[in-house]
């Protein structure tokens, strides 16, 4: 039964979309802010750093780096290590 109300719904803004540009225009513009917003709130939770996984990839990313800077200049001062 509810799948009939959904395509009623669906319908009907199909129907105002075909016949009216404007409504076709908020549509369009509507969808691309959904879409947007979307793309914001995805890169928020996978960038933030108050998110856990991310500060442990950035932890182990800097880690990973000061390592191979310490072997770096442990070598530079000291050629005979090799």
């Amino acid at each position: 039964m509810t799948y009939y109300a959904w395509f009623i719904v669906f319908a009907v803004v199909a129907y105002f979309i075909a016949t009216d540009d404007s409504v076709a225009a908020a549509f369009y513009y509507i969808t691309k802010l959904a879409k947007s917003n979307f793309e914001k709130q995805k890169w928020w939770l996978l960038n933030n750093p108050r998110n856990p996984v991310v500060k442990y990839l950035m932890w182990r990313r800097a880690m990973k780096l000061a390592k191979e800077l310490q072997q770096e200049y442990s070598n530079k001062n000291n050629p005979d290590a090799n």
